[in-house]
């Protein structure tokens, strides 16, 4: 998959990615008003499980006020639009059972952007975490114009590890006290992957091959 360059701001937002290779099929799409309910369902259902993983504020920092539904939704849109994330709820089965998005989107000489995501708890380890990642930075890659992104990863977040080991990221070591995570500054791993260490071949392409 050899870079191009991307002349066309990000790929006309909204974008929607599907694998239909599993069984239901996963699917990738933005987050719509009326998800709100489903959405809301999910993240309670999930608040004790992916708290250990959930972005803090360090302690002095201005105050977060929340957003209704609508604005988060609005704000999503107003990031992917202006070309500096693709943030998308994954989806099988016809229900929302967890995010990926790609965010922190730098063009110019960089363009790279970094990746993450979370999944319901109730639907672990059947792999779709995995291919939902892999979906997301295939188009990150290709439709998507980067030439770089980078997974970052608690030390003791496993099942994550898993993911991007069974995807081939390059690791590129540890990041010490890298983000506030869960009340704490936290150190990462990092992972990534480029155009070129793909060959011409895609992360969804290697998984059909593991």
């Amino acid at each position: 998959m050899p870079w191009r360059p991307h002349r066309d701001g990000q790929a006309r937002w909204p974008v929607v990615l599907r694998d239909a290779s599993s069984e239901p099929a996963i699917v990738l799409r933005p987050l719509r008003l009326d998800d709100e309910r489903d959405w809301q369902r999910v993240r309670r259902d999930n608040a004790a499980y992916v708290q250990p993983w959930e972005p803090t504020l360090p302690p002095g920092s201005p105050a977060r006020t929340p957003v209704s539904f609508r604005q988060f939704v609005r704000d999503l849109d107003t990031e992917a639009r202006a070309d500096r994330a693709m943030p998308w709820c994954i989806e099988v089965g016809g229900r929302i059972v967890g995010q990926v998005h790609l965010f922190g989107i730098v063009r110019a000489a960089q363009q790279s952007g970094a990746a993450g995501y979370w999944l319901d708890e109730s639907v672990t380890g059947q792999g779709i975490a995995t291919r939902a990642l892999a979906l997301a930075v295939d188009h990150a890659l290709g439709a998507g114009g980067l030439h770089r992104v980078e997974v970052n990863i608690r030390l003791d977040n496993v099942p994550s590890l898993r993911v991007v080991e069974r995807l081939g990221l390059r690791d590129e070591g540890v990041r010490e006290r890298f983000l506030h995570i869960d009340g704490a500054w936290r150190d990462h791993r990092s992972f990534a992957v480029t155009t070129e260490d793909l060959c011409g071949s895609t992360l969804t392409a290697r998984l059909s091959q593991v």
